[in-house]
């Protein structure tokens, strides 16, 4: 049975929620590439390596059920391994055919790390499968059922044909290791999923009808009201000396119809505008873009996207946004053992520090509010430390 737009949008909400849990650092990322499924576009990450880059691939395929395909690839990487082997009994009669099953040409999803170390032969097949959704090899004609392609590496190129490849993915991620605060919850995260102790099989799945009524959605999405907005936007970024190509500017567009299907509307508004700043393709350009664009990205926010939202936009009302789920989650996880109140107080009173130092009563969001009112209360309600243990 087909879902409707609210109830897919929300259905692939909890999806994503239930699947970036204890990603740490990297739910922007995993967000990002839903978003891109959604706008049937490519992501490139750049970062150095053992990032989790893959693993934000791998939750978001297992998130909607669907196939994926990775690989490291290397000079001496061969088309066969990732497009499959020639079928050798075809090929005694004479016919050149591809045997696909299991490779990138079946995936739903895909990751290539090192992308840009690929051949020439590798890179020229790929052109076909991101730009058309099809693969051609010798008499083999199959068209792709590709949402997405992750392509990785530790650095932009700089080689001019690499350059040009490169641009057909249209969002660009920048990551880096887990800064000092959270590294906590890295060990911790890390251990549950090395340890097998993080039950995947038990998580919310949405399905691949979900995605594609979103992404039917997005095709159809009304964006009268936010073009001349999008256009200003692109005005503003020329004038700060950051220039798009034309293909990028008209695929921004996907990525703004796809933020607003994701929200569950099929008409775009101002605060689906921050998906812009995903196509800009430096990590210096993004961070000029984020302050050239300030008023223009003050109104963004996405329930189903909050990390990737704020993390393109830094506006207001994206941080409240996450920061409410954040709010939200930690006091619904109360734990029973006493033993792990105190660290549960801990997460409720960092989260009410984050809210008092990034708004002001007056100028706070109603929901955010509303979930201060609910952290102030469980901190009030009992100590901070559990009964025996040592105060000051």
């Amino acid at each position: 049975m087909t879902r409707s737009l609210p109830e897919a949008a929300g259905a692939l909400r909890e999806a994503l929620s239930d699947a970036t849990r204890g990603l740490v650092e990297r739910e922007a990322l995993a967000q990002m590439v839903a978003l891109a499924g959604v706008a049937e576009e490519h992501v490139l990450v750049i970062g150095p390596p053992g990032t989790a880059k893959s693993e934000a691939v791998r939750r978001i395929a297992g998130a909607v059920d669907g196939r994926s395909f990775e690989y490291l690839l290397g000079r001496f990487t061969e088309p066969s391994e990732i497009f499959g082997p020639v079928d050798l009994r075809r090929l005694k009669e004479g016919v050149v055919e591809t045997v696909t099953e299991g490779m990138l040409p079946e995936a739903e999803f895909a990751f290539l790390d090192e992308i840009f170390r690929a051949s020439t032969a590798i890179l020229n097949t790929l052109l076909g499968i991101l730009n058309e959704r099809v693969f051609r090899r010798g008499h083999t004609v199959v068209r792709c059922p590709l949402r997405v392609c992750v392509g990785a590496s530790n650095s932009l190129p700089e080689d001019d044909s690499l350059a040009a490849f490169a641009d057909r993915f249209l969002l660009r991620v920048f990551v880096d290791p887990v800064p000092d605060p959270r590294l906590e919850e890295l060990l911790e995260g890390g251990w549950s999923a090395e340890s097998g102790l993080a039950h995947r099989e038990h998580r919310r799945i949405a399905s691949l009808a979900d995605l594609e009524t979103l992404a039917a959605a997005a095709r159809s999405c009304d964006l009268s009201r936010v073009r001349p907005h999008l256009a200003h936007a692109i005005r503003l970024l020329r004038g700060a000396g950051i220039s798009l190509s034309d293909r990028r500017i008209v695929k921004v567009q996907r990525l703004v119809a796809g933020a607003a299907a994701m929200a569950g509307r099929e008409r775009a508004t101002d605060a689906d505008l921050w998906p812009l700043v995903l196509a800009v393709p430096t990590r210096e350009q993004q961070t000029l873009a984020r302050e050239t664009l300030r008023e223009v990205l003050a109104l963004s926010e996405n329930a189903a996207l909050p990390a990737a939202a704020e993390e393109a936009s830094r506006g207001p009302l994206a941080r409240a946004a996450r920061i409410a789920a954040a709010g939200r989650e930690v006091l619904a996880a109360q734990p029973e053992a006493a033993e792990d109140l105190e660290s549960w107080y801990l997460r409720l009173e960092g989260i009410a520090r984050e809210i008092d130092a990034g708004f002001a009563p007056e100028a706070m969001p109603r929901e955010l509010a509303e979930v201060r009112i609910g952290l102030v209360a469980a901190l009030r309600g009992t100590p901070l430390r559990p009964p025996g243990a040592a105060g000051g």
